[in-house]
């Protein structure tokens, strides 16, 4: 968020400070592991107080004076801010402060990889109102403040994730060190789901950060690792993880984390830590950042930035930027204030019940409901070293499959193993991946021109071009090499599983496993079941997917399956629209307004209008005037024949060249020539509020026929393809949450509407209607 201003005045200094395994840290750790379990116990026996005995999220323990407390949740394998565990926290606090012979605390989790991993989302959505939710801020305020004003040290010694309100414990505590582990990440992503930091996070970063860092660190909920942490000053110390030995890694490792922590808090009992004297760079950073002149510049090119990003249409940014204003003019007092009343406003709003209703469906998204296969995948064979086979392979080797990627050209397969190790060099750079780290994975991989070895492989994932007749072919070829359990899995993103299975002599053997580029990204898999496909493939589908770090939806076999259907309903108003004279750049403008990330337009130029004109066309022959009429398969064939494929060839429904972004790219002229051969006459005024309806009504009407028609399972699984896969607006929550919020019957009211303006295409559908009747909602 810095200005380029900032930057040419301060050269950044960056510091760092690593308890690494010296010879002392060894022998500490050695020592005080050496101590007898029974004294430990009778120490604890004697210390424990007889109320505090039942404890069931929290554990303490005692040793040398320092009260370790050891966050516990039970029944989960992380550790939440609930209820539970906050009405065990404040009286075992209230009762070490007041022990005598508690000299300092140590706070810490009892769960490898997992320190706090924020607030409770059950007990938020429980809040029956704006008060409940003000309260649970500010009893989050107290708690915090209580620990930050504690007279005796308090160290948290982190590993694992520590975010949200897991942070905010941990900003509040004396001192912080972390075990430099992949799993430890600092960060306050509440803001992904509407809300905004309410246990004092706001301030306290304010504080510890510049006002650029603090800005980027809440407003994005970026997840920070702890070298970088520590960097940012947001860390005093780091510990290097302690390798195998006679005892498990994990406990090994928590012991020493454990060692290191209560030898700080013995020395902080003595002595508070030393406050490093800024040098000549910090103290002309802090001369500037606290001018007011500079923090409000700092905070329009925030807003700025926001704004563009967003549309406005996300409420939390901009209340994070209104709190932290309230803080820099008129202090932490009425910052603390500002940030109660701004969660507590922010949780009512509608936008955050939608991303919170995508956090639970993405989680549910990510569990395996089906169950283990008969035999686990281990090697996977790709076919096809395109954009899309290369992003499957990506995305493969580095969770333990071996992979083969086999094309027929050696430059087909060099420009795909191009493509990978770019990929992974990136993580490299960022610190991701270690050199050592980067040859292992690319290892896992072995891109050739034959089928050798693929007689070995427990998967195939078909990656070739779109059509239906090589598809059958590549098919066909395998099932003479491939073992019997091995599955076939096409990447289609539009042909009916079952006719690409229609000769084959295993069809139960055949699925769809529907990828969204680039891969490496976009984290949906649509996995596509046939009438045919057995169940145990479906298994060996969904736990390659989740394995690669998916987020998995199982759905109905068809013309389009559920996203690809949703796109081209929507898609075909939009070439209505621009039948009608409708600007490509009205479109986008409107669209993107709506919320989406890409204007509708802009998408067929980034799918590929020669790939649109295949799915039509099939869709077309599939669906008939319910899709459209003929007029947009020959138009989209006019376009391919003119070769405006879009983006990839750099002209389709704009012309795009080098160094030209977004609005400023030029409407392509020949596009313009050839829609007025399919111009149709306007049935009324068009306006923004009118292209957004029309596209957006056949989207949410095709997503409510596919339930209806069982092509997907359930609301959540709508939702989470639409949001995940397709870029449906967010902070609406998905089609099904959207159509609750406005209204099942309104929407109906709206689509009878335009029928009668422009046909049958806006028929609702069944399902729609007889919820209106029934006052019914989608959630309860």
């Amino acid at each position: 968020m810095a200005s380029a201003i900032f930057t040419s005045l301060i050269c950044r200094q960056q510091r760092l400070l690593t308890l690494t395994r010296s010879p002392v840290a060894i022998q500490l750790y050695t020592r005080l592991a050496s101590t007898s379990v029974q004294q430990q116990q009778q120490q604890q026996s004697q210390n424990k107080p007889t109320d505090l005995q039942q404890l069931k999220n929290l554990k303490v323990e005692y040793q040398d004076g320092i009260a370790v407390v050891l966050f516990n949740q039970e029944n989960s394998k992380v550790n939440t801010l609930s209820r539970g565990m906050m009405d065990e926290f404040v009286p075992l606090f209230n009762h070490l402060q007041n022990d005598d012979k508690v000299k300092g605390i140590v706070v810490m989790s009892a769960k490898p990889g997992s320190f706090i991993a924020g607030a409770d989302i059950n007990m938020l959505e429980s809040a029956k109102n704006r008060d409940e939710l003000y309260k649970i801020s500010r009893h989050g305020q107290d708690v915090m403040n209580q620990i930050e004003q504690s007279k005796k040290p308090i160290v948290a010694a982190i590993f694992g994730s520590c975010l949200g309100g897991g942070f905010e414990v941990a900003l509040a505590c004396h001192y912080r060190i972390a075990m430099n582990d992949k799993r430890t990440g600092f960060g306050v992503p509440e803001v992904k789901l509407g809300l905004l930091p309410g246990a004092g996070g706001t301030q306290r970063l304010v504080q510890k950060l510049s006002l650029p860092d603090a800005l980027d660190v809440i407003l994005t909920g970026k997840e920070i690792k702890a070298k970088k942490a520590k960097s940012m000053g947001l860390v005093d110390a780091i510990v290097e993880p302690i390798g195998p030995g006679l005892h498990p890694v994990e406990e090994k490792n928590i012991n020493y984390l454990r060692s290191v922590a209560v030898q700080k808090a013995k020395e902080l009992t003595v002595q508070k830590p030393a406050k490093k004297e800024p040098g000549l760079i910090e103290n002309i950073k802090s001369k500037i950042m606290s001018s007011s002149y500079v923090q409000n510049y700092i905070l329009q090119q925030a807003q700025k930035k926001v704004m563009s990003q967003t549309q406005g249409l996300y409420p939390a940014p901009l209340k994070i930027l209104d709190v932290i204003k309230q803080t820099l003019e008129s202090g932490s007092k009425v910052g603390y204030n500002a940030e109660a009343d701004g969660f507590a406003d922010l949780g009512m709003t509608t936008e955050s019940k939608a991303l919170i209703g995508l956090f639970h469906g993405r989680t549910e998204c990510k569990k395996n409901k089906y169950g283990k296969p008969e035999k686990e995948v281990k090697n996977i064979g790709i076919v096809g070293a395109g954009l899309m086979g290369a992003g499957i392979a990506h995305v493969s080797i580095d969770k333990g499959f071996n992979v083969i990627l086999r094309d027929t050209t050696s430059k087909a397969l060099s420009r795909g193993y191009s493509q990978i190790s770019k990929g992974y060099e990136g993580y490299v750079k960022r610190k991701r991946l270690t050199n050592a780290e980067y040859d292992n994975v690319l290892s896992n991989l072995q891109c050739q021109s034959t089928f050798d070895n693929f007689e070995k492989c427990d998967m195939i994932i078909e990656a070739v071009f779109e059509d239906l007749k090589l598809k059958q072919n590549v098919l066909a070829e395998l099932e003479q090499r491939i073992p019997e359990h091995c599955v076939f899995a096409s990447n289609t993103s539009a042909l009916p599983i079952h006719q690409i299975a229609a000769n084959s002599r295993r069809p139960q053997k055949v699925i769809g496993m529907h990828y969204f580029s680039p891969v490496d990204k976009m984290e949906l898999l649509e996995i596509v079941r046939a009438k045919q496909t057995s169940d145990d493939t479906v298994r060996s589908a969904v736990s390659v997917g989740l394995k690669q770090g998916k987020v998995v939806i199982v759905v109905g076999d068809g013309p389009g399956f559920y996203t690809t259907r949703l796109i081209m309903f929507a898609g075909s108003e939009v070439f209505d629209l621009l039948q009608e004279g409708v600007s490509p750049k009205d479109i986008d403008k409107a669209t993107k307004n709506f919320g989406f990330p890409v204007g509708s337009a802009t998408l067929f130029d980034e799918i590929g209008i020669d790939v649109a004109a295949h799915i039509a066309r099939d869709m077309h022959a599939a669906f008939g005037e319910r899709l459209t009429d003929q007029s947009m398969p020959q138009l989209f064939q006019e376009l391919v024949a003119n070769n405006l494929h879009g983006r990839k060839t750099g002209q389709g429904l704009y012309i795009y060249q080098k160094g030209v972004k977004g609005g400023a790219r030029e409407i392509n002229p020949k596009f313009t020539e050839i829609i007025k051969n399919y111009s149709k006459e306007p049935k009324e005024k068009v306006t923004m509020e009118n292209i957004q309806w029309r596209t957006g009504l056949r989207f949410l009407n095709e997503a409510a026929r596919c339930l209806e028609e069982k092509i997907i399972t359930s609301p959540t699984d709508g939702d989470i393809g639409a949001v995940f896969g397709l870029g449906f607006p967010p902070m609406k929550g998905g089609p099904f949450r959207f159509i609750d919020t406005y209204g099942v019957s309104k929407i109906v009211d709206l689509m009878n509407n335009y029928r009668s303006k422009y046909g049958d295409r806006f028929t609702p559908t069944q399902l729609l209607v007889d919820m209106a009747k029934e006052n019914k909602k989608f959630y309860s």
